[in-house]
This record gives C-alpha cells, sequence and structure tokens, in this order.
C-alpha cells in the first residue's frame, strides 16, 4: 500500500453496517477487569494503554517501516520531549551520548541536564564529518569508551545539515552503540531511518503528524522488541502518557500529511530558489539561503539519495544581523512569528533569540517553516518585509 493510501485508509473501525468511520475517542482512567486465564487484551489502567492511541500509534509504525506495527505500534508520549527523554533512557548510567553540535534546542539543553548531574556524558560533534562522528562514536575523544548512543538529526535543527544515516548507523552498531534519530523535520513520508539502520525513532508528532499547532504530542518508534518492551516500560513508569483527545487530533492530521506535505515542500522549494536569485542578482538584503533542495546545498546530493520523498518544508535565510532579522519579521504579514513548525501556516523566527541555541548559528538567521498558503502571497509578503527592513 502506497503511504498515501495508509494515511487515509488504516486504523478505522471494522466495517460493518451502522458502524463509525472514525474511532471514538475513549475518555477513562480505567477498565473493566478480566478472569484471571481470560485472553486477548488487557488495557487495566488509563496510564497503561488507552484504544484511542491504538489508530495514530499503528499507523505511525507502519509508515515508519515496522514489520508488525500492531505487535510494536509506535508509542505516543505527551510531548516530543518526553520521547527525546525516554530514548535517551535507553543509556546506562555513566554512558555517552554523541549528538549533533546543532539539533532541536530541546534535546540539547535536555542532554546538558543528564551531563551537569552526572547521569550521562555528551559529546558534540559536526554530523556531516562522517569520520569525525564515526571516531568520536568508536573512541570516544577524551572519555572512555565507546558511545551508548548516537543521536542523530537529519536535517538538523536549524542549520539543516544532512547526516549521511545508514553509513553512521552501521558504523555506530559496530561500536556497539544503538542509533536514535529524530525523524521530525523530514517525516516518514521523505525518510525512513529504521529502514536506513535505526534503531528507534522519535518524532514531535506536535508538527508535520498532526499539522495545525493544536496538539503537543511525541512519538517513538522501533522495530526491536526489546527496545519496545523499555520504552514502553519507561512512559508507564515515568507517566507521559498522550490524553485521549490530543491522540484523536493526531489521528485526525495524519490523514492529510501526504496532502499537506506536498504543498509545503513544493512551497519551500520554489521559496528557497527565489530567494537564492535574489540573493544573487542582490535584489534582496539576504546574506544566506539554506534548503537540502538546492544544488549549493553542501550535502545536496546526500540529501537527494537519502531523502526520497523531497527535502522537507523548512528552510533558512540569513540577514546581516540580529537586528535586520529582527526587522524583517516586525515587517511581514502572512508569515506568523511564532516558535515551532509543520503546521499549516507558514512560521518564522530568529533562532539566536533563544539563549540556549549554539552560538555557531547566526544571529541573523530566520528559520522558515512553509506552510500550505499560496506561494505567490508567501514571496511577496518576504519581499515586502525585506525591503521595508532595508529602509527602516
Amino acid at each position: 500500500m502506497h503511504p498515501e493510501t495508509l494515511l487515509v485508509s488504516a486504523s478505522r473501525p471494522a466495517r460493518e453496517v451502522d458502524a463509525p468511520v472514525n474511532d471514538p475517542v475513549h475518555f477513562t482512567s480505567t477498565f473493566v477487569g478480566w478472569e484471571p486465564d481470560a485472553a486477548g487484551p488487557r488495557r487495566l489502567y488509563g496510564r497503561m494503554s488507552n484504544p484511542t492511541w491504538d489508530g495514530p500509534e499503528q499507523l505511525l509504525a507502519a509508515l515508519e517501516g515496522v514489520e508488525d506495527p500492531v505487535e510494536r505500534p509506535a508509542l505516543l508520549f505527551s510531548s516530543g520531549m518526553a520521547a527525546i527523554s525516554a530514548a535517551l533512557h535507553l543509556a546506562p548510567n555513566g554512558g555517552r551520548i554523541v549528538a549533533p553540535q546543532h539539533a532541536y534546542q530541546g534535546g540539547l539543553s535536555l542532554l546538558d541536564s543528564l551531563q551537569q548531574t552526572g547521569r550521562l556524558a555528551v559529546e558534540r560533534v559536526d554530523i556531516t564529518d562522517t569520520e569525525a562522528v564515526v571516531r568520536a562514536v568508536r573512541d570516544g575523544g577524551d572519555a572512555d569508551g565507546p558511545a551508548s548512543i548516537l543521536w542523530l538529526e537529519s536535517p538538523t535543527n536549524p542549520m539543516l545539515e544532512v547526516a549521511d544515516l545508514a553509513a553512521l548507523t552501521e558504523a555506530a552498531h559496530a561500536a556497539g552503540a544503538l542509533v536514535v534519530v529524530d525523524n521530525t523535520f523530514a517525516t516518514p513520508l521523505v525518510q525512513r531511518p529504521l529502514e536506513l539502520g535505526a534503531d528507534v525513532v522519535v518524532h514531535s508528532v506536535t508538527k508535520y503528524l498532526a499539522g495545525h499547532s493544536d496538539v503537543v504530542l511525541g512519538a517513538a518508534v522501533t522495530d526491536d522488541a526489546g527496545l519496545h518492551r523499555r520504552l514502553h516500560a519507561h512512559r508507564t513508569l515515568h507517566g507521559a502518557i498522550a490524553g485521549p483527545m490530543e491522540a484523536f487530533l493526531a489521528l485526525r492530521g495524519m490523514r492529510t500529511l501526504a496532502l499537506r506535505l506536498e504543498r509545503s515542500q513544493a512551497n519551500a522549494a520554489e521559496l528557497a530558489r527565489r530567494l537564492d536569485a535574489a540573493r544573487r542578482e542582490g535584489t534582496l538584503p539576504v546574506a544566506a539561503v539554506t534548503y537540502p533542495g538546492l544544488p549549493e546545498h553542501p550535502q545536496h546530493a546526500l540529501a537527494a539519495a537519502q531523502m526520497q520523498g523531497g527535502f522537507g518544508s523548512v528552510l533558512t535565510v540569513v540577514m546581516e544581523g540580529a537586528a535586520a532579522a529582527d526587522a524583517v519579521v516586525q515587517n511581514l504579514r502572512h508569515w506568523v512569528p511564532a516558535t515551532s513548525l509543520g503546521g499549516v501556516e507558514s512560521l518564522v523566527e530568529r533562532r539566536r533569540r533563544f539563549d540556549g541555541e549554539p552560538a555557531t548559528v547566526p544571529a541573523g538567521l530566520l528559520r522558515l517553516s512553509v506552510g500550505i498558503e499560496h506561494v505567490d502571497d508567501l514571496w511577496e509578503d518576504l519581499q515586502a518585509g525585506m525591503r521595508a527592513a532595508a529602509v527602516g
């Protein structure tokens, strides 16, 4: 089944006369008990299971290529951060994590916190330097022994660097490390890290999967039975579970993922081309444009081979300094000045306005999360905002 069809047709109620087309929301904290020898599912309590989770969890697992998505469904968490935390806790106490120098700020902040408490050691790397990453995983630089987990994000947030997932995964496994990939930016319609050898995939379901900026959820996906049990136990014991309404909204959002992503990727690619042309021609005050789909992107060839469903819907523009970037944001009308990404609306923000953003992120970098509006309206707004900022 093609992913576009799977998104619409999977995880539906049985086709019976007068049956609903959509699963209902199950608002319950507990479930009727069972006889000791009875067969079948044993939900017991709402922190362990809820029927409303089944649809989105099985659908996401199928999209990511899990062999048996009913037996090993994705695991919904209360947020993307909760899913990240669960995956990081697969490392033993004192374990070492190799992670990108540029990645989701919340994840990097959690790594810093775990390192400060002595729970984990962390080594940051340039994920575009495959040989350096392999050395860090295998040898550990100043640390002793190989890494416990290689944490990957591709494309990275917000620098849009592309990692060679297959090569890095193979090397990490040879060193005895688990590989976790944050696939939020790409979604399983663009790339499927499990098929490239990753052990666990995490998502901020808040972003493209739910797709309407109205849900905070996360998910972890694995095709390894042992890792699945450990992640499920972590969720149950730590209590970072999804609410039934959020799970329902996430599944509803996933039904249109293919259409939303098709439109937003097309818009992003066109805007990247126009912005890069304006940069080269000097018609807009743009210092740099980054998008994996541009031939000038340093890892464009790798992205084209690895991201088989497109190049994503996020691009970055670098203005000449923080003041210029802030002025652009203040002069936009259609682009929403807000954090997050992956909704139907186009969002813009200057990433270095956050204290925790790495200093290697340019102060004038604007991250553009491209939505599904008409591309000409988005383009005209960007042009007007940049020209107004330059004059002001």
